[in-house]
């Protein structure tokens, strides 16, 4: 069994995820992906996140007939904060005959080094980076080869087509009253309007 993790924030869960997981179930000829919704991410100010049972429910209510995609709610009702190599060891001691690509974007890449147990999250996984507009091409080749020789593992770059879209961007408009309808799912925007979020 081969399973793709795509982690993140989701807040809100937008189109542009949907994208990725399609795009990474095909490329790298998937069974499943698994949605992994963040706790308390150590990166953000979480104070300002909106509660991770709110987000694990839009991405559930979003992913609802995708039979190819899952929910995991590991990280929403993890006590503390959410950290990737934690989750890859849970994912593998329930999980021990699967691989696991851990699915993200090139900032992820070029930010590696800041992240906790660098070394055990490469040993757990295939770790898998899409490319984004606004990085080169030179320089996201120089960061993949210097994380690969200090790790002594290999780093897979996937190309796909780009959906600029990104949740503070909606959240800014939700804010500013314009329609963000073409750009989330759904069963998002009802949530969005009944829990009156990001206004």
């Amino acid at each position: 069994m081969k399973k793709g993790i795509i982690g993140g924030t989701f807040d809100p869960f937008h189109n542009g995820h949907l994208h990725i997981a399609y795009e990474a179930f095909d490329k790298l000829n998937l069974d499943k992906i698994v949605f992994i919704p963040t706790g308390n991410p150590p990166h953000k100010d979480y104070k300002n996140v909106t509660d991770a049972l709110v987000r694990y429910n839009m991405v559930k209510k979003a992913i609802a007939n995708e039979k190819n995609f899952e929910i995991n709610d590991y990280e929403v009702l993890k006590d503390g904060f959410s950290y990737t190599y934690e989750t890859l060891k849970h994912l593998r001691k329930i999980e021990p005959d699967t691989e696991w690509y851990f699915i993200c974007g090139v900032d992820c890449l070029i930010d590696l080094d800041k992240w906790i147990n660098v070394a055990c999250i490469l040993d757990l996984c295939r770790f898998v980076v899409f490319l984004r507009p606004g990085y080169s091409e030179e320089k996201v080749c120089k960061q993949k080869d210097a994380i690969e020789n200090k790790y002594n593992k290999k780093i897979y770059l996937i190309n796909l087509p780009q959906m600029d879209i990104s949740s503070s961007y909606i959240r800014e408009r939700i804010k500013n009253k314009k329609n963000v309808s073409y750009l989330i799912p759904c069963s998002v925007e009802e949530d969005i309007n009944i829990l009156n979020l990001y206004r």
